[in-house]
């Protein structure tokens, strides 16, 4: 691939249980044609990812080591190509910190959503950095495919029982898979 790779950023509140899980998912969807990494608005900084999350992973066949929770900057929010909260809050908290991320931040249902909506227009087939450089601008347009914002943010699993885990992460895992299926074309 020439130029620089389409950089997705990731942003949860820690940083442990599911930005990370959003980031390593999408990586893995996506491949090399995106850089993506994960960072939290009150992070746990320097954390692991959370045990009950990386049972989930490697569960899946992805490796969770080499992970430490980072506090986002808001040069990463500027330089990337696409920012993915995990909730409105999270969104919100990062377009009043960084008002240039407006017209590049969802949340990573809502992205989702646009993206998988059958009324989107089609873009034209091409490699996964180009489409995603078409879609993010096209997904703006169309934000009103999401649905209702209150269906919009992954629940917090912290702290709270393993079904709450495996709820963020099955939200998260068929919204990587509806953004793959995009970009893939």
């Amino acid at each position: 691939m020439t130029g620089p790779a389409f950089r997705i950023v990731t942003i949860c509140t820690g940083n442990i249980c599911r930005s990370p899980i959003a980031e390593r998912l999408l990586q893995v969807a996506l491949g090399d044609a995106v850089a993506v990494t994960s960072a939290g608005v009150r992070a746990m900084v320097g954390d692991p990812i959370h045990p009950e999350m990386v049972a989930l992973l490697e569960r899946s066949g992805i490796p969770a080591d080499g992970f430490a929770a980072r506090q986002v900057a808001p040069t990463e929010v500027r330089s990337a190509d696409l920012v993915l909260a995990l909730t409105r809050q999270h969104r919100a908290e990062l377009v009043q910190q960084t008002p240039a991320a407006l017209r590049r931040s969802f949340t990573l249902l809502e992205f989702a959503r646009i993206l998988a909506s059958p009324n989107l227009p089609l873009v034209p087939a091409g490699a996964v950095g180009v489409r995603l450089r078409e879609l993010v601008p096209l997904a703006v347009r169309y934000r009103s495919l999401a649905g209702p914002a209150e269906t919009q943010d992954v629940p917090d699993p912290y702290g709270r029982d393993r079904a709450a885990y495996e709820l963020a992460y099955g939200l998260i895992s068929d919204a990587v898979d509806a953004i793959a299926r995009a970009a893939r074309g």
